[in-house]
């Protein structure tokens, strides 16, 4: 791995297997390419028999990411006995493969996604203002989903930014994936150390345009602002409040929950305005918690679309039963 990637805190945990195993892992370009391969070129009627494959696959193999579920799960939905958490565990598994699978479908062929939008008043409420927007969001569904309709319905430019991935060549398959969509409307930043990256958002916000992240994970070594989630401590990215109270622009949380084949329900959630007090980091507190509320909420109505593949509370660990 380069020395220059940090792998977020929250991403799946990679060690001795990594290194054995190379582009062979979970998190290795082949898996990415096989992946859009399979997609691209494969009968459209094989996309449920692969999923099912490697579902069951990684579902008896992956035993880190596996915990990581059970735990999140007990978080959101209570305690729970032996065979209730595997099929939780596999429950997600088969959820974030169809998302994965409908996300490539979106990058490499015309098939055709039906989405439905839920609360788009509140985004009209803010384009007709013609202020920029921190949309955030969460690791639900098919979350790019979200952030790709200002641009195509409104004509907004929208800059969407990623976490970069464990692998740096995966991490380049993937901007090469969606360099197609990109256009003069949409643009992909994979976030970075570089100070200017925060700038170039800031200066894209003053102009109107739409800024895309992540509410739920931090990247390594990121400031956090500290919130509650499901009742528990969670230390959560302050880089949305930090830019919209910067920019004086609202925040929008946006969700993409699938509801069947090629079919997801975009909820956009009343727009949170960051206060303006001599306390900053007061401030940061008050929107990021209000973001973290959404945030429960949206996971609440499809527990088993949050894709978390890290224990979020590892000091809770005791309470799942193994």
């Amino acid at each position: 791995m380069s020395a220059s990637v940090h792998v977020p805190p929250h991403a799946p945990k990679v060690g001795w297997a990594r290194r054995v195993l190379g582009d062979f892992h979970v998190t290795g370009l082949f898996w990415y390419r096989i992946h859009r391969w399979a997609i691209s070129d494969l009968p459209e009627w094989t996309v449920g028999v692969w999923i099912t494959i490697f579902t069951t696959f990684f579902f008896f193999t992956i035993l880190n990411i596996r915990r990581a579920i059970a735990a999140t799960l007990e978080a959101v939905l209570g305690p729970c006995g032996f065979f209730t958490r595997q099929r939780r565990i596999y429950a997600t598994m088969w959820a974030f493969a169809w998302c994965l699978s409908e996300r490539y479908e979106r990058h490499a062929t015309d098939r055709t996604f039906d989405v439905a939008v839920e609360g788009l008043e509140h985004w009209h409420a803010l384009a007709s203002a013609g202020r920029g927007v921190v949309m955030v969001t969460a690791h639900l569904g098919l979350y790019e989903v979200g952030s790709m309709l200002p641009a195509e319905h409104d004509r907004r430019h929208v800059h969407l930014v990623r976490e970069p991935e464990v692998d740096p060549r995966a991490q380049e398959f993937i901007r090469n994936s969606v360099r197609a969509m990109e256009g003069d409307r949409y643009t992909m930043h994979f976030q970075s150390e570089d100070p200017l990256q925060g700038m170039v958002l800031l200066d894209a916000l003053r102009r109107g345009d739409v800024v895309a992240m992540q509410g739920d994970r931090p990247r390594a070594g990121s400031r956090t602002v500290a919130a509650s989630l499901f009742g528990r401590p969670i230390e959560l990215p302050a880089g949305p409040a930090v830019l919209a109270r910067t920019a004086e622009v609202p925040i929008m949380p946006v969700f993409a929950i699938r509801e069947g084949r090629r079919r997801y329900r975009v909820v956009m959630t009343p727009p949170i305005d960051v206060p303006r007090t001599h306390d900053r980091n007061a401030d940061f507190a008050v929107a990021t918690q209000r973001v973290a509320t959404e945030i429960e909420r949206a996971v609440s109505r499809a527990p088993y679309q949050w894709f978390v593949f890290r224990e979020l509370w590892p000091e809770a660990k005791g309470t799942v039963s193994r």
